[in-house]
């Protein structure tokens, strides 16, 4: 059995009781790995605090970690819904079709579905374009590596990772068109030791740099202690590793969180499709450390160009593996391409299975 834990009851109210204007709003969250990852759900329940601060007591928050993608999440936000809590956020892409179904069967229950995209009356979805961080990163490690290699630790093969797989190398190959990627995949989100092994595999194979997509300070932590540099995930990780650290992506969720807990205090509440990145504030870079002073500055002018419009990133040409054009000269990629994304491109090493 997977270990949960809550912040609220979630025994049910007594049928008989009234309900108050004064009573305060009853707010769920469920997480995908344990609060004290230091990444992707650590981060998440850092905008829930910082919610919970900004409201005081007009709501009550409660989350559950450790909530496995599968039926399993289904019957936690039914027992949220159950016990009056009014709106769900449910953060991981494996959720999708257990949101759907929960929100079914509680229509009078608001779901907020991160990183999805199956919506309806009473669920929307909200993301952070991820991948304009990735390729910030790209380009640091493009001018930092002395192979011209980098070692990336993904998760598992949606289009999210594959997004920031890609767009680490398209940042790469902006500075440096013959640089290289290899890709380990682990087939999950949150899993230290494999993260650990897969970025030392990656650095056993000649990778000087290492950057990931998976939930904890492993990875990291072990480039640090082979002496090699990296980047952390979701938060700012320097203090995992703070002489190794070239930066870190880091996703600003409370803003988010704010307005939508506002919305239904204010019964102003609409599905809505929201996708953030630099421009939006729901993205942002770590400090740039342990780096040249030029390289920090072309990474600010990239997240710059990026912010404008100007830098699109997804722009042709580009060409996958095979050396086949997947974006012609000219062309760019939409937003519905990037949610269908399942190619890797040209010059990274690894398969998607």
């Amino acid at each position: 059995m997977l270990r949960r834990q809550f912040t609220g009851v979630l025994g049910a109210a007594s049928l008989f009781r009234p309900a108050f204007a004064a009573d305060p709003l009853k707010v769920g969250f469920v997480y995908i790995g344990p609060v004290g990852d230091f990444g992707w759900t650590y981060q998440h329940d850092v905008a829930r605090k910082a919610a919970a601060d900004h409201y005081g007591d007009k709501i009550r928050t409660t989350f559950v970690e450790n909530v496995a993608d599968g039926p399993d999440s289904e019957k936690v936000m039914n027992d949220l819904a159950n016990s009056g809590h009014k709106l769900i956020f449910a953060t991981s892409f494996g959720y999708m079709n257990y949101v759907v179904n929960s929100a079914r069967k509680h229509p009078a229950v608001f779901y907020e579905h991160a990183t999805g995209y199956k919506r309806g009356a009473n669920i929307s979805d909200y993301n952070i374009r991820f991948y304009q961080g990735r390729y910030v990163q790209g380009v640091i490690a493009g001018k930092l590596s002395k192979a011209g290699l980098a070692g990336y630790v993904g998760s598992v093969p949606v289009p999210e990772v594959i997004q920031g797989v890609n767009a680490f190398m398209l940042g790469m190959q902006s500075v440096n068109p013959k640089a290289r990627m290899k890709v380990v995949l682990i087939n999950a989100w949150y899993d230290p030791p494999k993260e650990a092994d897969a970025a030392k595999a990656l650095i056993d194979q000649g990778c000087d740099i290492i950057t990931q997509h998976t939930d904890s300070p492993a990875p990291l932590q072990a480039a640090a202690g082979r002496g090699i540099k990296g980047f952390g995930q979701s938060t700012d990780m320097a203090k995992f590793a703070s002489g190794s650290q070239l930066s870190a992506s880091i996703d600003n969720w409370a803003p988010y969180y704010i307005r939508r807990i506002g919305d239904v205090l204010e019964g102003s509440w609409k599905s809505t499709d929201t996708w953030g990145g630099f421009d939006s504030g729901m993205l942002a870079m770590a400090p740039f450390a342990n780096m040249p002073e030029d390289v920090a500055a072309l990474a600010d002018a990239t997240i710059a160009g990026i912010k404008s419009g100007k830098n699109r990133i997804f722009a042709g040409p580009i060409e996958d593996q095979s050396g086949a054009v997947k974006v012609a000269d000219g062309k760019a990629m939409d937003d519905d391409a990037l949610f269908h994304m399942q190619w890797l491109a040209r010059g990274v090493d690894g398969k998607l299975t």
